[in-house]
């Protein structure tokens, strides 16, 4: 492929089916849907870990979780672990950040040429206080985690957000400006918050959502329905459902999300705007994803942190030069933009993909589908006493939860994952065979136990368990003072 430019844009917390080219009967997200009409829209993508840190990690690594032992939002990213960024700069491309990334730190060593308004975890730490899993230990003080208010405003996170685009545009001109001077292709990450709680959106956005329009969430406790225990920990270590003021609040919840969306596809607009006005847009390719999903209130979770597809499933968009228009139905996840970043700007990934599990999404969106291939999400953070792991192979979607019952679900009858055959006489085959999938992967109880002792030393380097209980912000990462 020839050496092009790559923009990366990556949200936060955004379910990919809350657009309108995935088909959501009422979300507004132009510019992603242009993007998506444009490229290749990969439906059937994931997250390597449904929590903020670990997902970025495996994303600038291209390696799994429990490989790379950056378990929870306590372990960032440093640039001890080779990333793509860092093979960017051996090969003399220009190569920046603008935005979120949740790494330690802007001194690392991270892969950046240089960071412009860079969001890391707080402190160089992070949430030291959830890393406490064996048995963890809830934080009742602070504010909750949804946010202190909810509904339309402005909060730090959208002030960031309108920062970091600003930046990005501004940026992309100084780039046009270089190209133009000849002095070569460049590969930009850009690193957006929305939809991420505090759920606070400017007042237009939230307007396009009417609150007594909104449908309700699926399976709640309204209906009977009871929560998987280890996700019933994880609400009793984290509530939201059950700390929304009332009912006026929770509704003003869901349409701050969707608000949220649409905001956010308000600022890819104008960074994908910015690369048709200077020219930049025929020579590069983009990339929009998220590192995970949010609940939403089904199954009454709100956030992320669980294996289902509202939390593990990722958007991803690829546009460019060369991208044929389509629908790539081949699973993919966060792991295959190690390559994929590195051929679009011209560079073979072969040399550093031995250890990695990725695919090129430019070779997979050519290729015949490839619907068997396994992808694995896993989780080890915040409000688990366990290890959780998922396993997509095809239709079925396998959960693992160390000294839990699994759960099984046929994607293909029951997207919606309303239907656990796990207990199913007639799927029992099936459900053997996931396990042994998994097991000839990783071994869930053996990296369970190497999570908790690697958690366990940094509790102690903190102190101990009293002392690390008061480190790090019990809500979203605060935005940088300097946006």
């Amino acid at each position: 492929m020839a050496a092009r430019n790559v923009v990366v844009i990556m949200s936060d917390e955004h379910d990919p089916r809350m657009m309108g080219c995935s088909g959501h009967p009422f979300i507004r997200t132009p510019h992603l849907d242009a993007l998506a009409a444009r490229g290749q829209r990969f439906p059937n993508a994931y997250t390597p870990s449904p929590i903020c840190v670990p997902a970025r990690a495996a994303f600038a690594t291209g390696l799994r979780v429990h490989d790379l032992r950056l378990w929870d939002n306590a372990m960032p990213y440093t640039g001890a672990q080779r990333g793509w960024g860092h093979v960017l700069q051996d090969h003399g491309v220009r190569v920046e950040s603008v935005g979120k990334l949740h790494y330690r730190s802007v001194e690392d060593p991270a892969g950046f040429d240089a960071e412009h308004l860079p969001m890391h975890v707080v402190g160089g730490h992070g949430m030291v206080w959830a890393s406490i899993r064996d048995p963890y230990r809830p934080r009742t003080e602070g504010p909750r985690m949804l946010g202190e208010r909810i509904g339309p405003g402005e909060s730090s996170y959208t002030q960031y957000d309108r920062s970091v685009t600003e930046r990005t545009v501004a940026w992309l001109k100084e780039a046009a400006q270089r190209q133009r001077d000849d002095q070569g292709r460049f590969v930009l990450y850009v690193g957006l918050v929305a939809p991420h709680f505090p759920l606070v959106v400017p007042q237009a956005w939230y307007d396009l959502y009417p609150v007594d329009t909104l449908p309700e969430p699926k399976l709640t406790a309204a209906t009977g329905y009871r929560r998987h225990p280890w996700v019933q920990a994880y609400c009793d270590f984290m509530p939201s459902e059950e700390v929304f003021a009332d009912a006026d609040e929770r509704r003003r919840a869901f349409a701050a999300y969707y608000g949220l969306c649409s905001w956010l596809d308000h600022n890819v607009g104008q960074i994908l705007a910015a690369l048709d006005d200077t020219g930049l847009a025929a020579d590069t390719h983009v990339v929009y994803t998220s590192d995970h999903g949010d609940n939403l209130g089904a199954r009454g979770v709100w956030g992320k942190s669980t294996l289902y597809e509202e939390s593990v499933k990722v958007p991803m968009l690829l546009a460019g030069p060369g991208v044929a228009p389509g629908v790539c139905d081949t699973p993919v996840d966060l792991l295959d933009l190690f390559p994929t970043i590195l051929e679009g700007a011209g560079i073979d990934p072969a040399p550093e993909m031995a250890q990695r599990p990725g695919r090129s999404l430019f070779q997979l969106a050519r290729a015949p589908v490839q619907a068997q291939r396994p992808i694995v999400s896993e989780y080890h953070a915040a409000g688990s006493n366990s290890a959780a792991f998922m396993l997509r192979i095809g239709r079925w979607k396998y959960h693992h939860y160390v000294s839990f019952r699994p759960e099984l679900f046929d994607l293909q009858q029951d997207p919606e994952e309303l239907n656990d055959l796990a207990a199913d006489p007639a799927h029992a085959q099936v459900l053997a065979d996931m396990a042994a999938a998994l097991r000839r992967m990783l071994d869930p109880e053996a990296v369970d136990r190497l999570a908790k002792a690697d958690q366990a030393a940094l509790i102690d380097r903190h102190g101990g368990a009293d002392a690390a209980h008061r480190l790090g912000s019990s809500t979203s990462t605060p935005a940088p003072v300097a946006a």
